[in-house]
């Protein structure tokens, strides 16, 4: 009987090391989510009905101010990073201290696409447990998410000497320039950080983003020569501006389509006898004539990459479909790197394992790698260079970016709890 009796004592010890069933203090964590869940859904309200489109610098550090008395109740030290300098509002950034297990940083972003003067301002609950709001899933679910996990971990006495830190950016909906300023702060911490942890909109129940592709942007501007069109094709005369830039897109398009998560899209044209274009609004004027031969093209796009490798050989590919040229025309191409790109790493997907441990050991099933090529850009990207990373922990929803987005409020305290789990695992590792 003894032998049986330390047999099962053993088998107990491995599962629990192992992941396949919680311990004690994890299902307490789950307990403190649950009774805190009612409060969670108070402060999605009071965060999604405070307006903070990017550049309502106002709201946006209102939201950030309300996170920030939240953390500071955790006992955790709290800073706002003023971005005035970069006509942005700032980051709202809090510290936990410690030294044991891994060092993990949370990242989530106070802003919204939803200007100060949008009609879709306040939270609105529905039927079946969906509430819709401004930003409720992009992503003030993910910062609530992140934030009551932590709360549950300390009214266990969790967080005791573990390092955690919290950056919530107030720009990634519209990134402060330089980005090597405004994501200094973000990048630092990544550097003293092994995990980070992003709270982006989940893609499904069990999914998380192991990879993200990169973004960048491209701009080609194209002369040239001003005729009258009864000559164009002749010596002296050329093809035009205008045909220039058809043989450029069509050539990038036969040559470069089909890599395996490459994209490039050509968002604006411009082009005539005249042309006027302002970059930071995307807007623009054009004149000319049917009997003119073009003068000026302008044509602004993007370029999506899951690896800088990618993004070389591409833009490298680009740049001599652009210089081999109609006659009498001439273009020059030029990119402006944006959000890095966050590769599928073996150190990422042995975090996905660890993730997928945690959701299998509260009965939900393995959760596995939503495909990168579905996914935007994201802050996580920035500091997937020095750290495992896995995004998507955020809210279940729908519809984002548009005056329809919701999130599911039937799993938002699940989400939580497996959040507080993944946690605990791996401060106490």
């Amino acid at each position: 009987m003894l032998r049986i009796i330390i047999i099962c004592f053993l088998l107990v010890q491995f599962l629990e090391n192992s992941g396949q069933i919680l311990s004690k203090k994890e299902v307490e964590i789950i307990s403190l989510v649950k009774k805190n869940n009612d409060a969670a859904i108070k402060m999605l309200e009071k965060a999604v009905n405070i307006n903070s489109g990017t550049m309502n610098f106002a709201g946006v550090k209102e939201v950030g101010m309300l996170f920030k008395d939240q953390f500071d109740q955790l006992g955790m030290d709290t800073r706002w990073i003023d971005l005035s300098d970069l006509n942005r509002s700032g980051h709202l950034f809090a510290e936990n201290y410690g030294s044991k297990g891994k060092r993990v940083l949370l990242i989530g972003h106070l802003d919204t696409v939803f200007p100060k003067n949008s009609p879709f301002q306040k939270m609105e609950y529905l039927p079946n447990g969906v509430v819709k709001g401004p930003g409720s899933n992009d992503m003030k679910g993910g910062n609530v998410i992140l934030l009551f996990a932590l709360k549950a971990l300390h009214e266990a006495g969790e967080l005791v000497n573990a390092q955690i830190i919290v950056a919530l950016t107030g720009d990634e909906e519209l990134t402060g320039k330089p980005i090597s300023l405004s994501r200094k702060d973000l990048i630092a911490a990544g550097k003293r950080s092994d995990i980070a942890l992003g709270f982006e909109t989940s893609t499904g129940f069990n999914n998380v983003t192991l990879a993200r592709r990169g973004s960048s942007g491209w701009k080609v501007e194209i002369k040239g020569k001003r005729r009258h069109s009864a000559g164009i094709f002749l010596n002296g005369v050329g093809a035009g501006a205008i045909f220039e830039s058809g043989r450029i897109l069509n050539d990038f398009y036969e040559t470069l389509k089909g890599e395996t998560y490459l994209t490039f899209n050509p968002g604006i044209i411009l082009g005539g006898t005249e042309i006027s274009y302002d970059e930071p609004s995307n807007t623009g004027n054009a004149f000319g004539k049917t009997n003119v031969v073009a003068q000026s093209v302008i044509i602004d796009g993007d370029l999506r990459f899951i690896s800088d490798e990618q993004k070389e050989r591409t833009r490298e590919k680009m740049r001599e479909i652009v210089s081999n040229n109609l006659p009498e025309t001439s273009a020059e191409i030029t990119f402006f790197d944006s959000y890095p790109a966050m590769p599928p790493t073996q150190k990422n997907n042995d975090l996905l394992k660890k993730f997928s441990d945690v959701s299998v050991s509260m009965g939900h099933g393995p959760v596995e790698a939503w495909d990168p090529s579905k996914r935007g850009a994201a802050d996580v990207s920035f500091v997937a260079q020095y750290v495992a990373c896995i995004d998507g922990l955020g809210a279940m929803g729908n519809s984002a970016h548009t005056s329809e987005e919701s999130i599911n409020l039937k799993t938002f305290e699940v989400l939580t709890q497996r959040t507080a789990i993944l946690l605990y695992r791996l401060v106490n590792e």
